[in-house]
């Protein structure tokens, strides 16, 4: 080990990039669908001893010579997106003739900036750099820094943050409802760099004994977890229905289509129970299932009452339109509407965190102009967001939190008022990316966030993965990616959470954080000892 490690550090120009780069793609083994747990305990160990022979000029002042160390980070973050993010070019060939020539900016361009924050993250480190375990609590209190900001900065896009792959299962979730993501980025981090002590050998003892710790206490809170007894179902019992329909997205799009691609809800809808049981009290459809603007077609609201039963409840995603007002054109919103058993809406909520380029365009008036176009939204000027979020309440006192599409992906989207409700609620249309690894990625951000809040998700997907989460991860029924059908489950009760509230937890996080920096700069303590 001490060998290869002495390698590492002594590559340079093109190698060392390399290694970099391929170290951050490989990393992408442990993110689903391939969830390979083992790959970043090898991976992030090159990045340390890449760091590590990353001196600079003597020269020069800290700061310059940490400079080499973001092009490293940089490579390494490069390789991990662009692993991780390549099938969003497949939402460009949907629509090939006018977006296809955007296919470079979007599988290279966006990892390529994204990796900037895994460049900051090698930068800090570096600075904080010593011989011994230091260097890995550097490293992992850099990179979860560079985590959260690249889940806040410029709308954000958390897609794929590193400690996920250390959650592949409901066992390894568990930790999240105490430290959150923040927390999660950091501990996995510094787990999976430390076998690079073992190459090294200062702070091997005291680095490993703590990484072995962690993942001890990682792995038993989620036993302990997981052996209490189950919450009870959610009062009063409530029997939920999932369509997905699998339509394909150009056929979404395709004017002819619409009414075959309504009825095929339908016809889903008032299916009967596949074993006979109890009907069910809520149907949910995914984001956008209905392809018009429900409000101006009364004959399509008319045909829902058709099929809903008495006290039966549809819960659908659909383009909601706003006057705004003379001489202006009016508002598009992607919403999500309740429907009751007599077609009348009864609840509505709009999206309130928009995908850059994707449902509206920044800097529109700019790039407008150069006949650039939001990819999933046909209207002018895309969709417009709601300014704050709406929990949907139902006729008889249910409450849902609603997150459409990828609003699943940003732990800090869920507000404490998401605790008391009865589920959260996702619907999504992930037929853009077809059969990639994205929905899958998608479904296990979504399923943390059920874990991270001790609360159930329902979540519908037009072509998959559509579930029912329980609030410890378990998925209690399902439709797996591509599988056109629906299933009926009662939907799981809250889990109580063994954690202080949501703002206490981010407190006792902050003061952990700026904890183990002070250890890191004053180099003092029995864990940061260097010899």
């Amino acid at each position: 080990m001490e060998r290869l490690a002495g390698r590492i550090m002594l590559s340079s120009g093109l190698r060392r990039a390399s290694l970099a780069f391929l170290a951050g793609l490989v990393t992408v083994l442990a993110l689903p669908p391939f969830n390979i747990f083992a790959v970043p305990f090898l991976t992030f160990p090159v990045l340390v001893w890449l760091l590590d022979g990353t001196s600079g000029q003597p020269e020069h002042g800290p700061l310059r010579r940490a400079l080499p160390a973001f092009s490293l980070g940089w490579c390494f973050g490069f390789g991990y997106l662009l692993g991780s993010l390549w099938w969003l070019g497949n939402a460009l060939l949907v629509e090939a003739d006018t977006f296809a020539w955007a296919l470079p900016l979007a599988v290279v361009g966006l990892p390529a900036v994204l990796a900037i924050y895994y460049g900051l993250a090698a930068f800090v480190a570096r600075l904080l750099w010593s011989d011994g375990a230091g260097r890995i609590a550097a490293l992992a209190v850099a990179f979860a820094g560079a985590e959260w900001l690249r889940g806040v900065l410029f709308t954000g896009f958390p897609w794929n943050a590193i400690g996920m792959a250390a959650m592949p299962v409901p066992l390894l979730m568990q930790s999240v409802s105490l430290v959150g993501m923040v927390g999660i980025n950091l501990l996995a981090v510094f787990v999976y760099a430390a076998p690079a002590l073992i190459g090294t050998r200062k702070g091997m003892g005291v680095g490993l004994t703590l990484a072995a710790a962690l993942v001890a206490a990682h792995v038993g809170y989620g036993a302990y977890r997981l052996h209490e007894p189950q919450p009870p179902a959610a009062e009063p019992q409530t029997t939920v229905r999932i369509v997905q329909p699998v339509i394909d997205q150009a056929r979404k799009l395709d004017d002819s289509e619409r009414a075959s691609v309504f009825e095929a809800h339908l016809a889903l809808s008032a299916a009967p129970p596949e074993t006979g049981g109890k009907r069910p009290d809520i149907i949910v459809w995914p984001e956008t299932a209905v392809p018009f603007i429900l409000t101006d077609n009364p004959d399509a609201l008319t045909r829902i009452a058709d099929v809903l039963q008495d006290g039966q409840l549809l819960v659908t995603g659909a383009v909601r339109t706003e006057d705004a007002g003379a001489g202006l054109p009016p508002r598009y919103y992607n919403s999500v509407y309740v429907i009751d058993d007599r077609g009348q809406i009864v609840g509505a909520a709009d999206k309130v965190h928009l995908v850059p380029f994707g449902e509206y365009l920044p800097f529109e008036d700019l790039l407008s102009r150069m006949g650039l176009n939001a990819i999933a939204a046909s209207m002018p000027g895309g969709f417009s967001s709601a300014a704050t979020r709406t929990i949907l309440t139902l006729p008889g006192g249910r409450t849902l939190y609603p997150l459409i599409c990828y609003e699943a992906i940003f732990p800090n989207e869920i507000g404490s008022d998401a605790l008391s409700t009865g589920a959260l609620l996702n619907i999504t249309n992930d037929a853009w990316f077809g059969d990639t690894p994205g929905p899958y990625q998608h479904f296990q951000q979504a399923r943390l966030r059920a874990v991270e809040n001790g609360v159930p998700m329902i979540r519908a997907a037009n072509s998959g993965i559509s579930a029912v989460i329980d609030a410890r991860g378990n998925v209690v029924s399902g439709l797996s990616l591509g599988e056109r059908g629906f299933f009926d489950t009662i939907l799981p009760g809250r889990a109580a959470l063994v954690a202080a509230p949501e703002q206490q937890r981010r407190h006792a996080l902050v003061l952990v954080l700026f904890m183990m920096v002070f250890a890191i700069l004053s180099r003092f303590g029995f864990v940061f000892r260097q010899n």
